[in-house]
């Protein structure tokens, strides 16, 4: 059968979609040809100005990338989005920074950009201008406001990589850019001694690209200027590589005269192999810088040198190891193995590499074991004496404040200790007993967690132990809660943000709110940022509902309690403890003439919440209890009293009846009138008449 002219089969039209993605791909092809017929012809014909080719590049951006300022202008008076980003963030304005162009960067400015505007990465127009040594561009961004000490903002994942925080100095030294270096420092004021994330400033970036044969002179010729500007010798890379044992490995001998000169610098220092700046210098058969050395008095007693030289055949380094008293040695490592679970990897490092003693101290300053940052510098491991500890390093004049103010803390059970301590180099070295995590990373990682009310009490005591010293913390946060392989939990204050009481209760109410939010963030397992945690995040269904939801109210109106009177909360309370407390309470009322009165505090807000209560509890067990086996009949009211009379009376007097049908009877009750507890013990002890009758002897507490 043949077709019929309807249905034979037609060319395709290309869809209104593709059409537009064709004009946008030729678009994009004729500003990077520069060609600007092209363009105009495309627009004309409806391409999108905006349209984005591979990456996210629009026209706008890959014209300034050609450095077109004709072209930006046409396509910005089209309508081009100045602030259209690229799949990394990067905007035209970021592009014009790395092309140098100060009339486009001019341009941009005008059209309202941020001067100080980031792409993912944390790149900023100024920082690329850096990196691409753009000297004019600098200083006119400089002219404009750019911030010359700003740090690279990445994201909290790549930030707990240690990436980021880098300054536009450190990518000027970095890419070798000498004259931009000191343009930043001489005529912007740029900070020589901030440091990035992997603790890292601007000497260590320039020494690192040293060694490439094209860097060498720039490198030099930074770090000599850096030197003389004052920059800390003893910053290390995320090796733990110090400026010292950089300038080995780029074999410069006058880099390394000028650091040994800079009297703060530790010659012996070593990287996280355990090499020190003498065994690099050995390993690259460099004489002069091993004289050198040697002669400012590196140790040789370290490392197997000899064997190094031998294995190099450099006779002439073995007779100067020898000159300065080294020897053939053979290491052998102890087999040791740390009590911490988490830092047992780095502490096995930490014992096996070679590190100069601080006293009867061990420790490596650098990220790796690094195990808190603060902001007044990082928690780092040690072995002192061979004991595990944690380090705190602080000058010497506010070590000596912390130092006495941790002593005052030795007679207390919850707040972090004193160890030991060491001093060198106008430096004091705290050491604490090593905790494994802190209560934020505890939370994150089910296993092995502690009970949250065995975790409330220990952080109310420890609250409780620093009132008593006289101080408010004001920084109740949980990484300032650590704990240790026992569950036994610590507060600390590494952040210094304690403050005197002196008779201020508002710095003991506002501790009081903080815990309030601290016991939020327990209760609900940390899964969200301690300030965005509310009440709503509780789970209603949790048998401690009501009594959480009252500790906590207490917490934020600054219950006249306190932390002492609060402590002993119904929070805290076994269910069988809750249970014997309201079984407790009707042999204390019943000969009393008025017996409702009790539950009538003159200030009480909160009614009875079961006013219906004989219609809630299983109508079995309340028949059963009406009618009695043996004993008169008796009918139970409404009532609140009536209420804790039967619980009391059943409780005394079983019945398997009743046991059969409900199981245990303090899990029953409590499930039925969650809310009872808690109302009875703030009836009672609002009520100034009644309110002994409120105290509870728990072993539990």
């Amino acid at each position: 059968m043949e077709p019929t002219a309807h249905s034979q089969q037609e060319a395709p039209t290309p869809s209104r979609t593709e059409a537009a993605e064709d004009l946008a791909l030729k678009l994009n092809a004729a500003v990077r040809d520069r060609n600007m017929k092209d363009v105009l012809k495309l627009l004309e014909k409806g391409a999108d100005v905006n349209s984005k080719a591979e990456c996210g590049w629009t026209p706008l951006q890959s014209a300034v990338q050609a450095d077109e300022e004709d072209l930006v202008r046409l396509l910005l008076d089209k309508g081009a989005c100045p602030h259209a980003r690229k799949d990394n963030g990067g905007t035209a304005f970021t592009e014009a920074a790395i092309a140098g162009n100060v009339k486009i960067l001019e341009l941009f400015l005008d059209c309202g950009l941020n001067i100080n505007d980031h792409d993912d990465n944390g790149f900023t127009a100024f920082m690329e201008a850096a990196w691409y040594g753009r000297e004019d561009a600098l200083k006119f961004l400089y002219s404009k406001g750019a911030n010359v000490n700003l740090r690279r903002a990445v994201s909290e994942e790549k930030a707990k990589l240690h990436k980021g925080g880098a300054t536009a100095l450190m990518d000027a030294c970095k890419e070798g850019h000498f004259s931009v270096v000191k343009t930043l420092v001489q005529e912007m004021g740029a900070d020589v001694n901030i440091c990035d994330n992997k603790d890292r400033n601007a000497l260590i970036h320039a020494l690192k690209e040293g060694c490439a044969k094209e860097r060498y002179e720039s490198a030099v010729s930074i770090g000599h200027f850096l030197l003389d500007c004052g920059v800390d010798v003893n910053s290390k890379d995320e090796c733990g590589k110090t400026a010292l044992i950089l300038a080995v490995e780029m074999r410069s001998p006058g880099l390394v005269k000028a650091l040994l000169e800079k009297g703060e610098i530790d010659i012996d220092d070593a990287d996280e192999e355990g090499n020190t700046a003498l065994m690099v210098a050995v390993e690259k058969n460099d004489y002069d810088i091993a004289e050198l050395l040697c002669e400012k008095g590196a140790r040789t007693d370290i490392g197997n040198l000899i064997a190094v030289a031998n294995r190099n055949r450099a006779h002439n380094m073995v007779r100067l190891l020898r000159q300065y008293n080294a020897r053939l040695v053979s290491d052998t490592l102890k087999d040791w193995e740390p009590n911490s679970k988490r830092w047992r990897d780095q502490l096995k490092k930490l014992y096996n590499i070679y590190r100069p003693m601080i006293g009867k101290l061990k420790i490596f300053q650098y990220t790796q074991q690094r195990i808190q940052n603060t902001s007044q510098g990082g928690i780092y491991l040690g072995l002192h004496g061979g004991t595990e500890v944690a380090v705190r390093i602080s000058r010497s004049t506010e070590g000596d404040k912390e130092k006495r103010f941790f002593e005052q803390c030795g007679n207390c059970e919850h707040l972090l200790k004193l160890f030991q301590f060491e001093k060198a180099g106008g430096y004091m070295y705290l050491c604490f007993p090593l905790w494994e995590k802190n209560l934020e990373e505890h939370l994150q990682e089910p296993e092995d967690q502690i009970g949250y009310k065995d975790a409330l009490r220990m952080i109310f005591q420890a609250v409780r132990e620093l009132h008593s010293l006289g101080f408010a913390h004001q920084d109740l946060r949980p990484s300032n809660f650590f704990i240790d392989l026992d569950g036994k939990i610590y507060l600390a204050d590494f952040d210094n943000k304690r403050k005197l009481i002196e008779g201020k209760k508002e710095l003991v109410n506002s501790d009081l709110e903080a815990l309030s939010k601290l016991v939020l963030y327990v209760l609900t397992g940390g899964r969200k940022p301690l300030q965005q945690v509310s009440t709503e995040d509780l789970a209603a269904d949790s048998s401690d509902y009501e009594e959480a939801l009252d500790l906590v109210s207490s917490l934020v109106s600054h219950d006249e309690r306190g932390l002492e009177g609060l402590s002993k909360h119904p929070y805290f309370w076994s269910k069988q403890t809750r249970f014997k407390f309201l079984k407790s309470i009707w042999n204390k009322i019943k000969d009393l003439y008025n017996r409702k009165a009790v539950f009538r505090a003159p200030n009480a807000t909160e009614s009875f919440p079961y006013p219906s209560w004989t219609k809630e509890i299983d109508k079995d067990v309340l028949g059963i209890m009406e009618n009695p086996r043996k004993g008169r009949p008796f009918k139970y009211s409404n009532d609140v009293t009536d209420l804790l009379r039967l619980i009391r009376n059943l409780d005394e007097h079983p019945d398997t009846r009743i046991s059969n049908r409900i199981g245990d009877h303090a899990e029953y009750f409590l499930k039925v009138f969650p809310a009872l507890t808690i109302y009875v013990y703030n009836s009672l002890r609002q009520n100034p008449e009644y309110s002994n009758f409120a105290d509870i002897q728990d072993p539990s507490l």
